[in-house]
């Protein structure tokens, strides 16, 4: 069963253009992503998809494929499927494009599921919530099901509770933005124009919930740091360096 993986990388990001060939602790962003990711044992191949001249030379400069896509696509996941809607894949990973500290065993973790259930469409991450992450409204929180499926996802501190319940941290999780596609569902995904649950949270993942999908949520242990921001970028180094 092909897997591949994509990395959906736009040049105009209204909160930090340019950020894929920003450089971080000597490297560009995408580089790092591309490496981190190259680890991967079950993604067959490493592709880039993005509408920038400079972003497609750095990334075919690091021995990628890269396929140029449309400026105007209203998602990551959307790029994606549009760079591999004509090929013959079976899983397709969305791989973020600002986060350095990816590695191929996350990515693994995250495939796993879709390999061993041929009838699974989609799979994510979560990890268990930290001092802070229930209240905060940067952090996507997600309940599941006794299945290890999503139930919801919201920006707010979910489930509500009536009285004090502090083990209410113990029954969600904070979501980590990677996801694995089935392709046939991906296309589905696409078709659909973005809802407005989706629109009012601000979560691309409640378009699936919103068609009734599966998603599967592997819980790990990792710590998503991305790159939003220019001024995220001395902290995301001194992770880098920390690392090495």
């Amino acid at each position: 069963m092909k897997a591949v993986g994509v990395i959906p990388a736009r040049y105009a990001s209204t909160r930090f253009p340019g950020k894929p060939l920003k450089l971080l602790a000597g490297k560009p962003l995408l580089q790092w992503v591309i490496e981190g990711s190259r680890s991967s044992q079950r993604l067959s191949e490493i592709w880039v998809a993005t509408d920038h001249p400079e972003i497609q030379a750095l990334a075919e400069g690091l021995g990628v494929k890269t396929v140029m896509t449309s400026s105007d696509l209203p998602t990551g996941s959307d790029r994606v499927y549009q760079a591999l809607r004509g090929e013959n894949v079976e899983v397709v990973v969305n791989i973020q494009g600002d986060e350095p500290l990816i590695s191929g065993r996350l990515l693994d973790q995250l495939v796993e599921p879709l390999l061993a259930d041929p009838t699974l469409p989609m799979a994510t991450l979560g990890r268990a919530l930290k001092e802070g992450d229930l209240h905060s409204p940067n952090t996507a929180k997600i309940v599941l099901n006794c299945r290890g499926e999503a139930i919801y996802f919201s920006r707010l501190p979910i489930p509500y509770s009536r009285v004090d319940a502090p083990e209410r941290e113990a029954v969600c999780l904070k979501h980590i933005g990677l996801y694995a596609f089935r392709k046939s569902f991906l296309a589905e995904f696409c078709a659909q124009s973005p809802t407005l649950l989706e629109s009012a949270e601000g979560l691309e993942q409640l378009r699936a919930l919103y068609l009734g999908a599966r998603i599967r949520v592997v819980t790990v242990d990792h710590e998503s740091v991305g790159v939003d921001t220019p001024e995220d970028v001395a902290r995301v180094e001194a992770l880098l360096r920390n690392r090495k």
